[in-house]
């Protein structure tokens, strides 16, 4: 029985090492997704196709994140710039030429697949902050801050253009990441952050007029509760409503009587915390801080500047999709339509979520083949 459990053992192990799969991420993820699958089972009217079209779409990117898993970083570092480039050569397009969708012009029509430019800058970003540092000394020079800056404004004010806030946002959070784990100084981040705060009068000016109410209806739901502020206003009554302990799977009243919009997309978190509580949302607030963790803990141990960036910049990102959605459907944030992380219903950013864990696993596993 030992010789056998001992053959079982060295089995999975060689697999694990095989797929460059770094197994405490892997199991993870796959609790993650499974808990995602089961409350949105709920949230989507126990339909049996949303659930099987969305089973789909997980395997084309558990697929994408074990192939981008076996590719080594270094290749992963000669590709950054390329991918860059062709990644701002398709948002030009998009503005040019891009098809319409939910009134925001985002997608791009290659004529053999149709998808949105803004996706793939999520992770052609931050790599190339990180191409950009790798041989450079750190902390960066101001002139390199500068550049880098520039890197991230660009595509950014891109993508804010299309309108897409949402997604500018997380490009632009990749980025600013990036350049944070350089060694940016602390004086030159204050700096930053007061500029910021003095050029909230021009954003405001800039933005749509959409995007303003959206802000307005987040300090002041109440004053259009059957319009701008409906949505707020009933993802706090489905959170506030399931208690401590929640109402249990499948018998949360506002989902299921149809009160919550977008309840298996930017509002599924509402949905979770309506069905399973208050201890059920810290549960699960547990599971992705575990997740979050797990990739500082592989940039922390990467082996040269460039893994260290790409993997601390696509950690803390993930912890943005997370704060940004669940601080949205409380109230706390205007609605800006950022999913929640392999839980909400969708393709575009999953398939983007599970590419970054694939360059996460890449880092650890071939860190791993290089010490031993």
């Amino acid at each position: 029985m030992k010789d056998a459990e001992q053959s079982a053992y060295y089995l999975a192990r060689d697999i694990i090492r095989f797929l460059h799969l770094d197994v405490v991420l892997f199991l993870l993820l796959i609790v993650l997704i499974s808990v995602g699958l089961v409350i949105l089972y709920s949230a989507g009217g126990e339909s049996q196709a949303l659930l099987s079209n969305q089973g789909i779409r997980l395997a084309v990117a558990m697929a994408g994140m074990l192939v981008i898993a076996q590719i080594p970083p270094a290749v992963l570092r000669r590709w950054s710039p390329w991918l860059y480039l062709v990644g701002l050569c398709f948002l030009l397009a998009v503005l040019l030429a891009g098809e319409m969708g939910k009134g925001a012009q985002r997608w791009l029509d290659l004529g053999f697949i149709r998808f949105q430019p803004s996706e793939m800058m999520k992770l052609a970003v931050p790599m190339m902050v990180a191409w950009y540092f790798a041989d450079r000394p750190l902390p960066p020079r101001v002139h390199e801050l500068l550049v880098s800056g520039l890197l991230v404004i660009v595509p950014m004010l891109m993508i804010a253009k299309q309108p897409d806030l949402g997604t500018a946002l997380l490009v632009g959070s990749a980025g600013i990441f990036a350049i944070f784990f350089s060694g940016i100084r602390w004086r030159i981040l204050i700096g930053l952050g007061a500029a910021a705060v003095a050029l909230a009068p021009v954003l405001w000016h800039f933005m749509h007029e959409y995007q303003r109410q959206r802000v307005l209806t987040l300090l002041s739901p109440e004053s259009d509760p059957l319009g701008a502020g409906y949505h707020i206003i009933q993802s706090k009554i489905a959170i506030g409503s399931g208690g401590i302990y929640g109402k249990g799977w499948l018998n949360g009243t506002q989902s299921q009587l149809d009160f919550l919009p977008e309840r298996s997309t930017d509002f599924i978190f509402a949905v979770f915390g309506e069905e399973f509580g208050l201890l059920g949302a810290v549960l699960l607030i547990m599971l992705y801080v575990a997740i979050i963790f797990r990739g500082l803990y592989i940039a922390v141990y990467a082996q040269d500047t460039f893994s260290r960036l790409l993997a601390g910049s696509l950690s803390l990102t993930f912890f943005v999709y997370l704060f940004v959605n669940t601080g949205m459907v409380i109230g706390l944030l205007p609605v800006v339509g950022v999913p929640l992380p392999l839980v909400s219903y969708g393709g575009t950013s999953l398939v983007t979520l599970m590419a970054a864990f694939g360059m996460l696993m890449s880092i650890q596993s071939h860190r791993r083949l290089l010490v031993h």
